[in-house]
């Protein structure tokens, strides 16, 4: 856990090392998981270091960061808060879950951020997989796209299992497909229609997957 300070040169170094040795961050230096999800539009990625996020911004002209961590106390978040600052990045917190139903009411607010963003944006959680993915399916979802298309951004090639506790993501997808693709737009469904608490009771998880991504991988 990180709560220092980034105004000395102390607090820079003790935030650098938790996020390369406690969040992870060493392997995010050369691993990136940078997809575009809307061209010129939206891009997702694992949590960027300051220098790609600087990168990224002056490449693809980001005016937005959105962190789907949501805000914590580790050195990765307060780098990247302050990286998206000096860049002059709108900064936005939208936390989501890997692991359950997805909230109806952080859709719902999600979709509304999502009308006021400044494009082109950047989303990311820690690795880029599993709320990303959620995150990006939702995003092609708002664009008009179908679930088929929203369940693509789900993918092992993301480094997304869906045979593990996260495959709830793919069942959320799934279940609007079944149940009110071609009948209800998507967010009304959302506001109406959705359960999450049946979504969560009847998904069912593999245990070999979910091993390999909770104790393994460590995901958040």
């Amino acid at each position: 856990m990180f709560e220092g300070s980034l105004t000395t040169r102390r607090g820079r170094s003790r935030a650098w090392m938790d996020s390369l040795f406690v969040d992870h961050a060493v392997f995010r230096l050369v691993w990136t998981n940078f997809h575009t999800v809307i061209p010129g539009k939206v891009y997702r990625c694992n949590h960027p270091t300051p220098a790609r996020l600087a990168a990224a911004t002056r490449k693809l002209h980001l005016r937005t960061l959105v962190n789907l961590r949501g805000h914590r106390r580790c050195g990765s978040d307060a780098l990247s808060r302050n990286a998206a600052a000096g860049l002059g990045l709108a900064h936005v917190d939208m936390a989501f879950e890997s692991r359950g139903a997805p909230h109806r009411d952080r859709i719902l607010r999600f979709a509304s951020l999502y009308r006021a963003l400044a494009f082109p944006m950047l989303m990311h959680c820690k690795s880029g997989a599993d709320r990303a993915g959620l995150a990006a399916g939702l995003v092609v979802l708002f664009e008009g796209g179908t679930a088929d298309d929203a369940l693509r951004q789900l993918s092992w090639r993301f480094g997304h299992f869906n045979r593990s506790r996260t495959g709830i993501l793919d069942a959320f997808f799934l279940h609007y497909k079944a149940e009110a693709e071609g009948r209800v737009p998507f967010l009304e469904w959302v506001e109406h229609e959705y359960d999450e608490v049946a979504l969560k009771r009847d998904f069912v998880a593999g245990k070999l997957a979910s091993f390999m991504t909770d104790q393994v991988l460590r995901r958040e």
